[in-house]
């Protein structure tokens, strides 16, 4: 298994969403990280488990019950996310991103 790393934005990304859903419902945020960790746990097992979605490599994952995906990248030594992104807003703002 390789160990998962986020970019920093994509990790505030993430305790936005988390932080969001709680305050809709009390519990919901923790619903919402429970699915991404559950998401995680798995592309951490089988990181080809998602189609790469061209030249690029990014991989998609979308969060069970929720409007959200996980774009990441199969890297050598690690599984890298690069976003956690509502489907519904700004498109690809993400992509200037980099593992490095």
């Amino acid at each position: 298994m390789k160990p998962i790393r986020f970019h920093p934005e994509a990790e505030a990304e993430l305790t936005a969403a988390i932080a969001y859903y709680e305050g809709e419902r009390n519990g919901l945020g923790v619903d919402f990280r429970k699915n991404v960790e559950d998401m995680t746990g798995r592309i951490r097992r089988n990181p080809h488990l998602f189609p790469a979605r061209s030249a690029d490599g990014y991989r998609k994952c979308p969060i069970k019950r929720f409007p959200y995906v996980v774009y990441y990248l199969d890297l050598d030594g690690e599984v890298w996310i690069a976003a956690v992104v509502h489907q519904h807003r700004r498109p690809g703002y993400w992509k200037n991103r980099s593992p490095r």
